[in-house]
């Protein structure tokens, strides 16, 4: 049974008519009933009753009206689903959010794929450490992450690739009641003596590293209060635990109680990445040039 012959067969069930529906369908009337009788012959039943004037249907017509209407709209349907997603209109794409870029990056991308990719599933994760993240992206559960890379190349031979988005610089975050709260900009050296609330250390976050060099180039080693979410640790600020040094996106988190300070001197500044693997779907590829303009904006 071809789908243009069920094409046919609808065209003339709905117009009654061999002529209008011939005209409809851009054929001639004689392929038309040629197309109906092949038809009828395959399923073994006559489906309309001619005259001269109009074409009625028997209960086997109005029979295979109903369901050939349900196949060419399923038939239509898919065809507009395999190709919206071979253009990466449609599909599923995975996203982590390491948690320094949860607060400004994570709202812009979703607001980005929502507006120009209706019709995609967008699943977001955020507040993740970026060892974490990789681990992730290597076993399948995600598609994409935005994450800061160690202070070292991280290794390829797992061949994930590393595209940079945007570099941004560290900024203190000080309780709303310390002394330098409302200064234009803070020494880190005047930091010394006060515990720095920061990230895991070992390989469960590459964000110590960095915060850590800021410390001691300015000649003193914090004692450490280690969190697991960037949310967290601008709480423990605000609840007088200690400073942070957190890139300059994370003050989209707004909390009564704290502060955000830039650094005094010259700017220390960390990579923001998208990671990926080697190989990715049409909308994988369109989620990951959304990400890309979203942080470049």
């Amino acid at each position: 049974m071809e789908l243009r012959h069920l094409r046919s067969f609808v065209a003339l069930a709905e117009e009654r008519h061999f002529g209008r529906a011939a005209a409809r369908l851009h054929i001639a009337q004689p392929a038309l009933s040629q197309q109906l009788n092949r038809l009828e012959h395959e399923v073994g039943a006559r489906l309309l009753e001619r005259s001269t004037r109009h074409a009625e249907l028997t209960e086997a017509g109005a029979l295979l009206l109903e369901r050939a209407r349900e196949i060419l709209a399923n038939h239509d349907r898919t065809t507009d689903d395999l190709a919206a997603l071979a253009a990466g209109r449609a599909g599923r794409v995975r996203v982590g959010f390491v948690g320094t870029a949860t607060y400004d990056v994570l709202p812009r991308v979703a607001q980005r794929v929502r507006a120009e990719l209706p019709d995609l599933e967008l699943v977001l994760r955020g507040e993740l450490l970026g060892p974490e993240l990789l681990d992730l992206l290597h076993g399948g559960e995600i598609d994409l992450a935005v994450l800061r890379p160690g202070p070292a190349p991280d290794p390829a031979g797992d061949g994930t690739v590393l595209e940079p988005l945007r570099d941004e610089e560290l900024v203190a975050v000080l309780p709303a009641d310390h002394p330098l709260a409302g200064a234009g900009t803070v020494d880190a050296a005047a930091l010394a003596g006060t515990p720095l609330v920061t990230h895991p250390s070992g390989r469960r976050s590459t964000m110590q590293p960095r915060v850590l060099e800021v410390c001691r180039r300015a000649g003193f080693e914090p004692e450490l209060v280690e969190v697991g979410e960037t949310a967290t640790l601008v709480v423990f600020v605000a609840a007088g635990l200690g400073f942070g040094l957190v890139p300059a996106s994370v003050r989209a988190f707004r909390l009564d109680g704290v502060a955000y300070v830039p650094l005094a001197g010259d700017p220390v500044r960390v990579p923001l990445v998208l990671a990926r693997r080697p190989e990715q779907s049409a909308p994988v590829a369109r989620v990951a040039a959304l990400i890309t303009a979203a942080t470049r904006d």
